[in-house]
C-alpha cells in the first residue's frame, strides 16, 4: 500500500499533514501581504489624485487585518491546523482583501460589472469578518469549540449579521461611482429592514458580545491557573476591542478607526504574549521554514513598494495601476521562485534517485511498513523492498552474523560484484550487514545513498538482532543436525567396516571347528575365537568411546571425576575433587557428560599450560543448577594459559551454551578458574 501511495505522488513534494496546514496559512497569509501591498502601492502612486482620500482613511484597518494575520499564524507555526489560527487568517483575509480589491475603483474608471463584483466580495468580507469577531471568544481557552454543535451558533451569528453586513448593496454610490444594485428589489428591501431593526441591532450587539465572554469563563474552571490568566487578560482586551468597534458603528471616523486599529493590535500582541506565556513559541522545523519564507516575502513586499512607488509611472505612463499590477507580477513571481525551484529540484531527484532527498520520508515509510507486518521474520523483506522502492536501487540484500557465518535473511532484485555494505550495529556489535549494488551507470553509491542507508541501517538493528537469535539457533540446529548425521555415519562405517567383519569371521570360525572331528584341535580353534573375542570387545569400546565416556557408563559422575584426578595427578600435579552432595545425584546424561568433557579439557590445560602443583575440581548441585569449577595455583592467561582461546576452550564453552550454560576462564591472583554454570535439566533442542 505504501508503494502504490508513493507510486501514486511521484509527480509532487511530499509532506506530512502539519506542513500542508502550515503551508496553507503561509500561503493566506501570503495573499494578505500581496492584498496589501497593492492597496498601499497604489496609495503612494496616487498620492494626492482625486479619489485617494478614502483608501487613505482606511489603511488602519490594514494595520489590524495584518494582526490578525499575524496571530493566525503565530497559532499555526506552533500547532498546525487549529481552529482559532483559521479564524484569525480567515478574519484578516476578510478585512484585507476587500477593502485592497476596492481601492482603485476609487480613482479609475471601471466598468458596473466590475464595481457589481467587488460590491459583493465587500459584503461577503463584512459578513465574515463581522461574524468571526462576534464569535471569536468562542474559541478560548483551548483553542477550539466547545463541541460541534457550536457552529450552529456560529451560524446564527452570521445570520444575524448577514442583513447589515449587506448594506453596501443598498447605497446609491459605492467607490464614488453609481451603484449597480441600487434600486434593485434586494436593495430596497435591506435599506428598509436595516433602519427599522437598527436599535435592535445595536442591543444584540451589546447582549451577544457578553454572552460570548461568558462562555469561555464558564470553560476555565478546570485550567490551570496560568491559563486562566491569560483568557482574563484575553478577554479584557476583546472588551477593549469591542468598545472601539461599537464607537466605530455610529460613526466611521478616522479616530474609530484608528482606536479600532490599536485594540486590535492590542488583542494580536495579548495571544502572542499568551502564546510565550505557555511555552509553546518554540517551532519545529517546518514551522521556522514557513516562517522564514512569510518573513522573506514582507520583506519583499516592502521593497515592491519602493519599487512600485519608482517604476509604476515610467513602465505605463498614464496608466499607473497597469504599471503597479506589472510590478506586483514580478513581486509574485520572485516570491513563487524559490519554492518552484525547490519543487523541480525535488521531482527531478525522485525520478532519479527516489525518495534519498527526504530521508525522514523513508523512515516513516518503512515504519509504516513495520507496523503493518503481522510476522517478525517478515521484517527483512519489509527493508530490502523498502529502500529498493523508495530510492530506486536494483539489488538489496539483508544478511545476519551466526557462528556459522553470515546467513542471508532477504534479498531484492540483483547484486552486482560492486555492492557495498553497511554494518548493522546493535549494543556496540555488528550483528549484520545491508548491502546494497549501485545504480545502473554508477560504479559506486554516492555520499546521499550514502547517508540515508546508514540511517536505515541503524533504525533496523534492534528488530533484526532478535532474528539474529532466531538465525544463530537455526545454525547452532543445523550444526547439531549435521554432527548427528555425521556421528552416525562415523558408527555405521566402524561397525560395517570393523566389528562387522569381526563378527562375520568368529562365526565362520566357530563353523569349521564343528565340522573338525578330532578332539585334540579344539582347544587350538577356541584360542583363536578367544583372541577375536577380545579384538571384537576392544573394538566395540573404541565404538562406544565415540558416543560418550566409558568412565561415565561404568562408575557414573561421581567415581568417574574421581578417576578422572587420579589420572592427571602425578608427582608435579595433585589434583583433589569436592562433591556436594557425595554421592552427586542422578543427571542427565547431556550433563554428566559435558560436566566429564569440560573436566577433562580444563585438567589437560593445567597440565600443558598452567604449570601448577595442585589443582581442584569442585562440582555442586542444587535443586535447578550445576556448578562446575575447576581451579589451579599456576600461570593464568599470558603466562602460559593462552590469551587467545584456542580449540579447547572453545569447546568447553560450546559444550556448556548447547545444554542452555555456560562456560568462562578467568586469571585468579595465582592461577586460573574454569567456572560453568549449567542447568540440572537440559534445554531440549
Amino acid at each position: 500500500m505504501a508503494a502504490e501511495s508513493t507510486r501514486r505522488a511521484w509527480w509532487r513534494p511530499r509532506s506530512g499533514p502539519a506542513e500542508r496546514q502550515l503551508a496553507a496559512a503561509g500561503l493566506c497569509a501570503l495573499v494578505c501581504l500581496v492584498a496589501g501591498g497593492l492597496w498601499v502601492g497604489y496609495v503612494l502612486t496616487h498620492l494626492g489624485a482625486p479619489g485617494t482620500a478614502t483608501p487613505v482613511r482606511l489603511l488602519p484597518e490594514l494595520g489590524y487585518g495584518l494582526a490578525a494575520v499575524a496571530g493566525g499564524v503565530l497559532l499555526h507555526a506552533h500547532r498546525p491546523g487549529n481552529q482559532l489560527g483559521w479564524v484569525l487568517l480567515a478574519y484578516g483575509t476578510a478585512v484585507i482583501v476587500p477593502l485592497a480589491a476596492q481601492t482603485p475603483l476609487w480613482g479609475q474608471a471601471a466598468d458596473s460589472h466590475v464595481v457589481g463584483a467587488v460590491v459583493i466580495l465587500v459584503g461577503v468580507g463584512y459578513l465574515v469578518d463581522g461574524t468571526l469577531w462576534h464569535a471569536l471568544p468562542l474559541w478560548l481557552p483551548y483553542g477550539r469549540l466547545p463541541s460541534r454543535r457550536w457552529w450552529f451558533a456560529v451560524g446564527a451569528v452570521a445570520l444575524w449579521r448577514l442583513p447589515p453586513s449587506l448594506y453596501v448593496l443598498s447605497e446609491p454610490t459605492v467607490f464614488g461611482r453609481p451603484n449597480p444594485f441600487a434600486g434593485s428589489a434586494v436593495a430596497k428591501w435591506l435599506d428598509g429592514f436595516n433602519g427599522r431593526m437598527l436599535d435592535a441591532q445595536l442591543a444584540v450587539f451589546v447582549a451577544l458580545t457578553v454572552l460570548v465572554v461568558l462562555v469561555p469563563l464558564a470553560r476555565i474552571r478546570g485550567v490551570s491557573r496560568r491559563r486562566r490568566q491569560n483568557v482574563l487578560i484575553a478577554l479584557g482586551v476583546y472588551l477593549l476591542w469591542g468598545a472601539a468597534d461599537f464607537g466605530d458603528y455610529f460613526g466611521h471616523s478616522t479616530a474609530s478607526l484608528v482606536a479600532f486599529a490599536v485594540t486590535s493590535a492590542l488583542w494580536t500582541v495579548t495571544l502572542a504574549a499568551v502564546v510565550v506565556r505557555d511555552g509553546s513559541w518554540r517551532l519545529d522545523r517546518a514551522a521556522r521554514r514557513v516562517l522564514v519564507g512569510l518573513l522573506v516575502a514582507a520583506g519583499l513586499a516592502l521593497v515592491f513598494l519602493a519599487v512600485a512607488r519608482l517604476l509604476s509611472t515610467m513602465l505605463m505612463p498614464g496608466q499607473s495601476l497597469g504599471g503597479l499590477l506589472v510590478v506586483a507580477a514580478i513581486f509574485l513571481l520572485a516570491v513563487g521562485l524559490p519554492r518552484g525551484v525547490r519543487w523541480t529540484s525535488g521531482l527531478v531527484d525522485r525520478w532519479y534517485y527516489g525518495s534519498r532527498a527526504q530521508p525522514y520520508q523513508v523512515l516513516r515509510s518503512l515504519a509504516g511498513r513495520v507496523s503493518q507486518t503481522v510476522d517478525p521474520q517478515e521484517v527483512p523483506a519489509v527493508l530490502c523492498r523498502t529502500v529498493s522502492d523508495e530510492l530506486l536501487l536494483p539489488g538489496v540484500e539483508l544478511t545476519v552474523a551466526t557462528r556459522s557465518g553470515e546467513r542471508s535473511l532477504a534479498a531484492v532484485g540483483e547484486l552486482s560484484g560492486s555492492g557495498e555494505g553497511f554494518p548493522l550495529v546493535h549494543r556496540g556489535e555488528q550483528i549484520g550487514r545491508l548491502t546494497v549494488a549501485p545504480r545502473e551507470g554508477q560504479r559506486v553509491l554516492d555520499d546521499s545513498d550514502r547517508d540515508i542507508l546508514r540511517s536505515l541501517a541503524d533504525q533496523a538493528a534492534p528488530a533484526v538482532a532478535s532474528l539474529q537469535l532466531t538465525e544463530d539457533l537455526r545454525a547452532s540446529r543445523e550444526q547439531i543436525v549435521a554432527a548427528r548425521e555425521e556421528e552416525r555415519r562415523q558408527l555405521r562405517r566402524d561397525i560395517h567396516d570393523g566389528l562387522g567383519p569381526m563378527l562375520a569371521g568368529l562365526r565362520l570360525r566357530l563353523q569349521g571347528a564343528a565340522a573338525v572331528d578330532d578332539p585334540t584341535c579344539y582347544a587350538v580353534v577356541l584360542d583363536r575365537v578367544a583372541d577375536d573375542l577380545a579384538t571384537a570387545v576392544r573394538e566395540v569400546r573404541r565404538i562406544t568411546d565415540r558416543l560418550g565416556p566409558t568412565a561415565l557408563g561404568d562408575y557414573g559422575l561421581s567415581l568417574a571425576l574421581s578417576r578422572l584426578a587420579e589420572t592427571f595427578s602425578g608427582p608435579d600435579l595433585a589434583v583433589a575433587t569436592r562433591l556436594e552432595p557425595d554421592p552427586l545425584p542422578a543427571l542427565p546424561a547431556a550433563v554428566e557428560v559435558a560436566v566429564y568433557r569440560i573436566t577433562a579439557e580444563a585438567l589437560n590445560n593445567v597440565l600443558r599450560h598452567a604449570r601448577a602443583g595442585s589443582a581442584t575440581v569442585s562440582v555442586q548441585v542444587d535443586d535447578g543448577h550445576l556448578e562446575l569449577d575447576i581451579e589451579d595455583d599456576g600461570r593464568g592467561p599470558g603466562h602460559g594459559l593462552p590469551e587467545i582461546p584456542g580449540v579447547g576452550l572453545r569447546s568447553m564453552s560450546e559444550r556448556a551454551a548447547e545444554i542452555g550454560g555456560r562456560c568462562t576462564v578467568d586469571a585468579l591472583r595465582h592461577g586460573t578458574r574454569v567456572h560453568a554454570v549449567l542447568p540440572r535439566r537440559p534445554a531440549s533442542g
